[in-house]
């Protein structure tokens, strides 16, 4: 009955979407784009049901998640010809998913976003070892994280999804029972609200994002090298061999890394800056320049596709951003086109404390304790770029 109910929605959603297209001419779906279906995400894993959500604001844009990690499976934009594509990497079934030699395509990550050196921590004087996934580091909540669990999910109405799970006390070695929120908001300004909200009842380090992997040309398209990319950041924080910091904060002046105009991401990508070569391209966290109201979202970034016009910008309460090049995709994965995903066909934006943080005295804490709330929120706004 519940899976019934599930198809309904979906047919529901796609029946509003063929009839907004039909109303107006000029708003079509890009060559190739095909709308995920509820049924490829219809799954039990570890005694849980996995289903596919629907979200959709008056303008026509509409995200597809699902509860499996919490990722973005689709997400519909329109570009200057109000031509609607899907921007996001990903795959159109839950098994593709699943078996993906990239194990973070639009996923929730956590406990802890990025890497912990050496996968361990401290504290008030007790070590507590992580399951270590990239060499001895800790990376994005160890192998069983945030993205490979299967969430509680309830749909309140047609442009909200909320996500809810309880991380048990050393899941992944992370101490403390950490009860978790996440709320999706795909609101009629084009922008996609992601918020979250966690409690603990014991000394926990967390640092929660959205890894979703863009391209604005499209998913499948081949590059994301053309597309121009602004920071407000003049500094970050440089990294080792391991992509673990230094514990440094260095300016961008003068560096590959200084997009406080925009660049092509592109455009110094073969730099012999050591920096560069560490990351084999960009995958770094920048050191987001404050606003002066402490009531406002701090904008983060902008970029935009040259050709399609479409552009994103991003907005959060955190005080720094990874932006990763997909430097490390290799053509294995083929998406929901039929393309493959090729070396650097795909970026993220990922909105976080610094990494390694927990190991890192000087940098911003990320210590959440009993009685306390960790509440962030990130926005990704979407619009199309006047000449």
């Amino acid at each position: 009955m519940i899976h019934f109910t599930y198809l309904i929605i979906l047919a529901l959603s796609i029946t509003f979407f063929v009839m907004a297209c039909s109303k107006d001419d000029s708003f079509k779906l890009a060559d190739g784009v095909t709308l995920p279906l509820a049924e490829n995400f219809v799954k039990d894993i570890d005694g849980k049901t996995v289903s596919l959500y629907t979200l959709q604001n008056q303008h026509g844009l509409r995200a597809d998640i699902t509860n499996y990690g919490g990722r973005i499976v689709s997400l519909l934009v329109p570009d200057k010809d109000n031509v609607f594509d899907d921007i996001v990497t990903g795959y159109h079934t839950i098994d593709e998913f699943i078996q993906s030699e990239e194990a973070y395509f639009g996923a929730l990550i956590g406990r802890y976003g990025n890497r912990i050196g050496q996968a361990r921590f401290e504290i008030d004087g007790e070590e507590y070892e992580l399951n270590a996934n990239n060499g001895p580091n800790s990376l994005h909540g160890g192998p069983g994280g945030f993205h490979n669990v299967v969430w509680d999910a309830e749909q309140p109405d047609g442009q909200t999804l909320v996500l809810t799970y309880l991380s048990p006390h050393l899941e992944e070695g992370f101490p403390g029972n950490l009860q978790t929120t996440v709320t999706y908001v795909l609101n009629d300004d084009n922008e996609l609200v992601i918020s979250y909200h966690a409690e603990t009842d014991r000394a926990t380090h967390i640092n929660l994002t959205s890894h979703a992997f863009f391209n604005l040309a499209g998913e499948g398209s081949s590059t994301i090298n053309d597309h121009f990319l602004r920071i407000n950041a003049d500094h970050f924080t440089p990294v080792d061999e391991s992509l673990i910091p230094t514990g440094e904060i260095q300016p961008v002046e003068n560096t590959p890394l200084d997009f406080r105009e925009y660049h092509q991401i592109g455009e110094r990508i073969q730099s012999d800056h050591p920096q560069m070569v560490y990351g084999n391209g960009y995958d770094h966290n920048f050191v987001l320049n404050p606003n002066n109201n402490s009531d406002e979202l701090n904008f983060a970034a902008s970029v935009y596709d040259p050709v399609s016009r479409r552009k994103m910008e991003v907005y959060t309460s955190e005080p720094g951003m990874q932006f990763y090049g997909g430097n490390f995709l290799s053509g294995n994965e083929v998406g929901k086109r039929g393309e493959p995903y090729l070396h650097r066909s795909s970026f993220c934006l990922e909105t976080q404390h610094f990494p390694d943080s927990p190991n890192q005295p000087g940098f911003p804490s990320t210590l959440l304790l009993p009685g306390e709330e960790y509440y962030t929120t990130t926005v990704y706004k979407f619009s199309v770029k006047s000449d």
